[in-house]
């Protein structure tokens, strides 16, 4: 027999790390980490708990799947306190397991490896513009005049950077993107596959019949460690700017309108849609399929479940449910009273029978007499 032939690229395995390491590398993190178990233990892999096999580690954050830990394969597990378990389960109790095994995941198998290097020859970048050291560009990409971006940006196929564009370092822009001019982005920013950044505001100005559109001479204004999922469109302001905080996340399908500020570190989940002139607050969190009314006020640390709609202000702290929506526990009781409504309408059809049956009698004493 030949000799067998190696693929051209082989994948990256991961790196296999002792619990013992990966105790002192979460403790190192400011973790306080519990170990019970046999610390010499190799870990390989992280996976879930029905995946799990031999050397790989996984974790517990959520109590309902506790019954699953005597049948998982694996070798280690992450979870917030100690369990009953097979004697061969190492267990790192971590009061936030779901941030250490984040933490993990990103020792042992790290982040995407991106599949080109340097700027590919047929990347069409203005003499104008200018890119940083360790730029990564990758094919039929455009940076127009006078863009300026950062160190070690990541560049993927199709993507249009507009005219007077800024980006700090460490931008990563996924495949078709697409970034209007004058669109300000801060460091640590990624932008995925297919969402457009700076497009025009949705404004018209209706006079005799006809919408006549209004110039939309503003920007949009992403800020420092800011992610953007795919398929999201951010419009650009009428006038001023459009801005998403420090540190927050989008989901996939989300659209910001026109003039909008979103606060820092807010989480907005899938098909989230926020009218014009809004402001959110830090720590935000909207579910999915939330909407947003226009020209309104949404406080600090306000929680929305999925599919609520926002009309008015919303105060700081809330958790809001429904459409619209309302605090939590009002839309609970409505809907457990929307539940028994059946069975109140037998109880009101039982009563109203019965007041006819007491009339009759009623009215047959009366006649009697």
């Amino acid at each position: 027999m030949g000799k067998e032939k190696k693929p051209a690229v082989e994948a990256q395995s991961p790196t296999g790390k002792t619990v013992e390491e990966l105790v002192k590398y979460l403790t190192d993190k400011g973790l306080r980490v519990n170990a019970v178990g046999n610390l010499a233990t190799v870990i390989s892999r992280v996976s879930t708990l029905e995946e799990a096999g031999p050397g790989d580690i996984t974790f517990l954050s959520n109590r309902k799947y506790v019954r699953m830990i005597e049948e998982t394969r694996a070798s280690a597990i992450i979870l917030p306190e100690p369990v009953s378990g097979p004697d061969r389960l190492v267990q790192l109790k971590v009061d936030d397991s779901y941030f250490a095994m984040t933490l993990v995941l990103e020792l042992i198998h790290g982040h995407r490896k991106h599949p080109f290097s340097g700027i590919d020859p047929s990347a069409r970048i203005d003499p104008s513009a200018k890119v940083g050291q360790n730029a990564a560009i990758a094919a039929n990409v455009t940076i127009c005049r006078n863009a300026v971006i950062g160190d070690n940006a990541v560049i993927y196929p199709g993507c249009f950077i507009g005219p007077d564009c800024t980006a700090g370092n460490n931008l990563l822009v996924y495949p078709n993107v697409t970034v209007y001019d004058q669109t300000v982005i801060g460091n640590n920013v990624t932008l995925h596959a297919g969402s457009v950044i700076g497009e025009d505001g949705f404004g018209y100005a209706t006079h005799g019949g006809i919408h006549h559109k209004i110039p939309q001479i503003g920007n949009v204004v992403l800020e420092d460690d800011v992610e953007i999922g795919a398929n999201c469109a951010i419009d650009r302001a009428t006038m001023g700017s459009t801005v998403v905080g420090k540190g927050t996340k989008f989901s996939n399908l989300i659209a910001i309108g026109h003039g909008t500020k979103v606060g820092p570190h807010c989480l907005l989940v899938a098909q989230v849609g926020i009218a014009g002139s809004t402001r959110l607050g830090h720590h935000c969190t909207l579910a999915g399929q939330v909407g947003v009314a226009g020209h309104i006020a949404i406080g600090n640390n306000v929680n929305v479940g999925a599919k609520s709609g926002i009309t008015n202000d919303v105060e700081d702290g809330q958790t809001l449910l429904g459409q619209p929506a309302r605090p939590i526990q009002d839309t609970k009781r409505q809907v457990l009273m929307v539940a028994k409504l059946p069975e109140m309408r037998d109880q009101v059809k039982l009563l109203q029978k019965r007041i006819e049956q007491l009339e009759k009698k009623l009215n047959g004493s009366s006649t009697a007499e």
